[in-house]
């Protein structure tokens, strides 16, 4: 029930809804007038606001700003766990092939850390919310992609049970107590490890951290005040991650 909650809470915080729907609105007040054209403005701001660079740019940093890395270059770590996310499953079942979304770096920065011999194995932690038996499973493709780049099967460990952050965290606690891993390194997106580090902890697990996906520019140079679809997701993304951490604290999966 709290996944179906999540996805129908993820449709409310888009502003791409709050746009459109102000506009409906405004379209569809029988009465119009300057209530009817002040909810088609609105919903216009809303739209134009979210779109552009300097806002989207800023919620992104503000997200990012919690990313924590603790990564000890020195340290051959037990194990690298890998969260799932980056891999695009409707596109995959598609072609055939690994296709990946802007997420791509979680997988790639454990393959950076096992090529180097940091990193004696890796943990992959990625399942699905699609129920039909062929569903890709995210985990299951990642660990062909390794092997395929040339990392030994008995170094890649996958658990394809977990649905969200949350489950991450539990079902890589049953792992790492099964194969007596002691030092441990967390990879995720930069907006995402501050939420994932919290649910680790929550469950009685401290791994080192490092952030993957860094979407947040510095903020130098002048930026474009031209809306574009791709700030718009941008700025969707922040205030998703935003109203999940919220959700997790309340819900006590999360600690500091």
């Amino acid at each position: 029930m709290f996944l179906i909650l999540s996805k129908i809470l993820d449709l409310f915080l888009g502003p791409l809804t709050w746009g459109v729907l102000f506009l409906v609105l405004g379209l569809l007040w029988r009465r119009g007038g300057r209530r009817a054209l002040g909810l088609q403005v609105l919903g216009l701001g809303v739209l134009y606001a979210f779109s552009i660079e300097p806002v989207a740019g800023a919620l992104m940093r503000w997200v990012e700003a919690g990313a924590k890395e603790t990564y000890r270059p020195g340290v051959v770590y037990d194990a690298v766990i890998v969260l799932g996310g980056g891999l695009d499953p409707d596109a995959t079942e598609r072609s055939g092939r690994p296709e990946y979304n802007a997420a791509v770096e979680r997988i790639l920065r454990g393959y950076e850390l096992l090529r180097e011999g940091k990193a004696r194995q890796v943990l992959l932690s990625g399942g699905t919310l699609d129920t039909r038996p062929e569903a890709v499973v995210e985990s299951k493709v990642l660990q062909s992609q390794l092997q395929q780049w040339g990392i030994a099967p008995e170094r890649i460990v996958i658990e394809g049970l977990s649905r969200n952050t949350r489950e991450n965290a539990l079902e890589s606690k049953k792992l790492v107590q099964e194969r007596g891993w002691n030092t441990l390194l967390l990879i995720t997106s930069a907006a995402h490890l501050p939420r994932a580090s919290g649910c680790f902890a929550a469950v009685g697990l401290r791994p080192d951290t490092l952030a993957a996906d860094v979407r947040a520019s510095t903020g130098k140079r002048p930026p474009s005040w031209l809306p574009r679809a791709n700030h718009l997701n941008a700025s969707t993304d922040a205030l998703r991650e935003l109203a999940g951490r919220a959700v997790y604290r309340l819900r006590g999966w999360t600690v500091e």
